[in-house]
């Protein structure tokens, strides 16, 4: 697996990092969706100059132009609530897509440890086609090893993008060790030092679903 990481590199996703981190401009969640939206963006760009393109010819009102075009239009896959922002940036790139969505959250036990639990994935077939799975925060990894697993349950992707915004160092190794097949890349924001004991990216940016949609409660 191959690992990419944008921040850091002189790239103004490091300006929107800044804002989605600060407890100040986190008080505005309009504000903290459009600047995940925004990420989510840049991360499209990114990998769309990975995908393979046609020459093709274009009408317009004085000639021909000949014109790279995508020869398919990628899969995008977010793990609900969090990845939705993030998910909605990266359709405003690859506006024909076809999308998937899998449901999966931290159940938590008496002890506080938790473990993922996977309910559903809504999705087309995946054989043959580039995915791109969101989800914003890769903590321990676990939420991720459990998508992948889900999206090989539905086709045989040619290619796979795992992408976060802000990884643990904790989470990367993990994922790296788990999901070592050669068509299949991480793309990160940042990646982070440590993980605390509740499993939460530190600094990180706390937890980026309660900040886009408000506290829940969780389940038990």
């Amino acid at each position: 697996m191959e690992i990419k990481t944008l921040g850091n590199n002189h790239s103004v996703i490091d300006q929107y990092l800044g804002e989605i981190r600060d407890i100040h401009i986190q008080k505005d969640p309009m504000r903290f969706r459009e600047n995940i939206q925004r990420i989510g963006e840049i991360f499209a760009l990114e990998i769309g100059k990975t995908l393979p393109y046609e020459v093709t010819g274009i009408t317009t009102p004085l000639g021909i132009a000949y014109v790279p075009q995508l020869v398919q239009q990628p899969v995008l896959a977010t793990i609900l609530r969090a990845g939705l922002p993030m998910h909605q940036g990266m359709l405003r790139i690859f506006d024909k897509a076809e999308n998937a969505f899998i449901s999966a959250f931290r159940k938590y036990k008496e002890d506080h440890s938790f473990e993922i639990a996977f309910e559903y994935m809504s999705s087309p077939s995946l054989d043959g086609k580039v995915v791109i799975l969101t989800d914003p925060m890769l903590a321990s990894g676990l939420s991720m090893e459990v998508s992948y697993m889900a999206i090989l349950s539905k086709g045989n992707p040619s290619h796979i993008h795992l992408v976060s915004i802000i990884g643990s160092e904790q989470g990367v190794k993990y994922i790296s060790e788990k999901i070592t097949a050669p068509n299949v890349t991480l793309w990160l924001g940042a990646v982070d030092a440590e993980l605390n004991p509740f499993a939460y990216i530190v600094p990180g940016l706390g937890d980026a679903g309660d900040l886009a949609y408000g506290e829940k409660i969780d389940s038990k």
